[in-house]
């Protein structure tokens, strides 16, 4: 029996096997999990549906999360499948990768919206429509953030805006859903070789860096992702809520590089 046995829930942004998303839907199989997937458009689609079958599940929904009417067919079609979940992962964010090198101060208006669309409001239309199907006997919410959100990231930009925007909707959320047994919160991983993290100017320096300073002198990795994600969502996690949970080798409490590397 593994932690997660009998539970199941939905799986949000997996784009690749390399994807944080496919970490943490491995160990949730492997803690005894059913999972649901989305994926947004047919390129995504046919990527994620061997990994979806590699870890037994057969259901994959395409869904648009800046669209009202894509968002209620997806979980019209979970609630059909599974009238009750157990858990959410969301793990979705965007920007125009443009705009993640150079200067912040050159964040366009549009570019703006669209990031904290995507990458933050999101999650509360996500929470919305999984809340009737946690309602009765609770459940588990769980966004992905990155400490860009309060400690400046060299070419993070406005991503690092959003994902402030993201770790505050967490709190609110748990605030709000906490009353019928619903935990809302968000893990924060260091620097990652991700499709998504590729995509950020510097990536290589920021990932190296991290690597040499952490108290760990490590990166965070998809085991390591994934396994806070089944404490979260198991029993262990029953009085969890509200947390920025860092997966990053312990990089957040340094104020400066270790000594050797000054």
């Amino acid at each position: 029996m593994g932690l997660l046995t009998n539970k199941r829930g939905l799986v949000m942004g997996v784009a690749n096997e390399r994807s944080i998303a496919w970490g943490i839907a491995k160990a949730l199989h492997e803690a005894g999990a059913e999972l649901a997937f989305t994926y947004q458009g047919d390129a995504f689609g046919k990527r994620l549906e061997p990994l979806a079958a590699s870890v037994r599940s057969d259901f994959m929904v395409n869904a648009d999360v800046t669209d009202d009417v894509s968002l209620d067919r997806a979980f019209d079609q979970l609630a059909k499948r599974w009238p009750q979940i157990d858990f959410v992962v969301h793990a979705i964010a965007f920007s125009d990768k443009d705009e993640l090198t150079g200067r912040f101060l050159q964040t366009s208006r549009e570019n703006f919206k669209n990031s904290l669309d995507i990458s933050a409001y999101s999650f509360i239309e996500v929470a919305r429509r999984a809340h009737p199907l946690m309602v009765k006997n609770g459940g588990s919410l769980i966004t992905l953030t990155y400490q860009g959100s309060n400690k400046v990231t060299p070419f993070y930009n406005v991503m690092g805006v959003a994902k402030a925007a993201l770790e505050s909707t967490t709190r609110y959320l748990a605030s709000d859903l906490g009353p019928e047994g619903i935990r809302v919160n968000a893990i924060s991983p260091g620097p990652m070789k991700t499709l998504a993290g590729a995509a950020i100017g510097g990536a290589r320096k920021t990932y190296k860096f991290t690597d040499q300073n952490a108290p760990l002198q490590s990166n965070a990795t998809l085991e390591a992702v994934g396994g806070t994600a089944v404490y979260l969502i198991g029993d262990a996690g029953a009085c969890t809520t509200g947390e920025i949970i860092h997966v990053d080798g312990g990089y957040h409490v340094m104020g400066m590089p270790r000594v050797e590397n000054i």
